[in-house]
């Protein structure tokens, strides 16, 4: 495997964020994981554990969209293209026991302060997602106001759902969402 020494560090802290928090993971675990010096790490992240953190929140925002983005290029309306979404979710859920995808609640929920730029990587993502189901709800004719409301509503109930899976040890709070949003769409158009 030739990655080089940036690559690795996060793609691999990315997984461990993921799996653990990011306050659980020390630099010690990373740096053994990784095979690399704490010199390595400082030179590729002078900043140091903050500044792996955000470049890996917006290495998965790249990886998150670009999923999203060809699932619902795939579908013609909002509703076909977020049924298939989320049953994605239910599948990784079903098959490994957690969901990474389309969140970044597993590695930053513990962070009761996060600083700006920590914040402005998660908000960015959200509202990456948000403009997805936006774009594709005005294709589908629904106002842009509505449309709006609706896709900060699809991107919070999806976003829990997701939370709810992982304390309940359930795919069904997102197998109910599922069940509930066509019937939603079709009352708000």
């Amino acid at each position: 495997m030739n990655m080089d020494t940036k690559s690795l560090l996060i793609d691999t802290s990315t997984i461990l964020f993921q799996q653990k928090g990011y306050k659980s993971v020390g630099l010690n675990e990373i740096l053994k994981a990784c095979n690399v010096t704490k010199g390595a790490l400082y030179h590729h992240f002078p900043n140091g554990k903050e500044e792996l953190l955000i470049t890996c929140l917006h290495s998965l925002n790249e990886v998150i969209i670009t999923d999203i983005e060809a699932i619902f290029s795939r579908h013609l309306s909002t509703k076909e293209a977020t049924i298939s979404m989320i049953d994605t979710l239910i599948h990784q859920f079903e098959k490994d026991g957690t969901i990474t995808g389309y969140t970044f609640s597993s590695i930053v929920s513990e962070m009761a302060t996060m600083s700006e730029p920590v914040r402005n990587a998660c908000g960015a993502l959200y509202e990456n997602i948000q403009n997805i189901y936006c774009k594709k709800l005005q294709a589908d004719g629904f106002s842009n106001e509505s449309a709006t409301s609706i896709a900060l509503f699809m991107t919070a109930s999806i976003e829990g759902a997701m939370m709810l899976c992982l304390t309940q040890k359930s795919a069904d709070p997102l197998k109910t969402i599922a069940s509930l949003l066509p019937n939603l769409l079709n009352s708000l158009q």
